[in-house]
């Protein structure tokens, strides 16, 4: 599914773990002031309580959006009280500003591939806080990077596989990658979901 502001195009691709009707993995594209926030959640294990924990968290999210990336963790950890923990990654697209903010906590994946390879490194890694959200209160540290034109950033949970990087097309679209990566890189042992957002030239 594909969504856009302004400046930002975004798209996800999900997949239950087989066998399952609903997933645990759920996605925010959210406009924000004036920027995007994006979040890939991940509720602990599969199936129906994990889509609850992930159903709380994303609410959370969205209801607070205005918040700073570590309050929203905050919020999160309170939502989910009684339910399972979550893992996520949450990015904060500011054109105006050109820069990304962005953290995780667990076992979720991110990278920011730049457009223009002059820009060194051409392509910068999440990485995330150890833990579970709902499970022990954190503070995860959040990264600020610049944000040019044309840089994709991808945001998947833990049921896709790490490395796919370099198997992509940059030309694509941000739907047309995320469906590449939910059809070549899934493990097969648990949801997956990935969320590809593009600062469009």
């Amino acid at each position: 599914m594909a969504a856009r502001d302004l400046k930002i195009e975004a798209a996800f691709a999900t997949l239950p773990l087989p066998g399952q009707s609903e997933s645990g993995d759920l996605c925010l594209v959210k406009r924000v002031g004036k920027g995007t926030l994006l979040a890939v959640v991940d509720g602990l294990g599969h199936g129906q309580d994990a889509a609850s924990a992930a159903h709380a968290a994303v609410g959370a999210l969205d209801r607070y959006s205005r918040e700073p990336l570590t309050d929203l963790v905050r919020r999160c950890h309170e939502a989910l009280v009684g339910l399972r923990g979550v893992v996520l990654g949450l990015a904060y697209l500011d054109p105006q500003a050109a820069t990304m903010a962005w953290l995780g906590v667990g076992n979720v994946g991110g990278v920011l591939l730049r457009a223009d390879l002059g820009n060194r490194p051409s392509r910068i890694t999440l990485v995330p806080n150890a833990g579970f959200i709902g499970v022990e209160q954190t503070r995860p540290t959040t990264r600020s990077v610049p944000l040019a034109p044309g840089d994709t950033v991808i945001l998947y949970s833990d049921g896709i596989k790490d490395g796919f990087a370099e198997s992509l097309a940059l030309s694509n679209t941000p739907q047309e990658i995320a469906d590449f990566v939910i059809t070549r890189q899934v493990k097969g042992n648990d949801d997956a979901l990935v969320l590809v957002a593009r600062y469009a030239r």
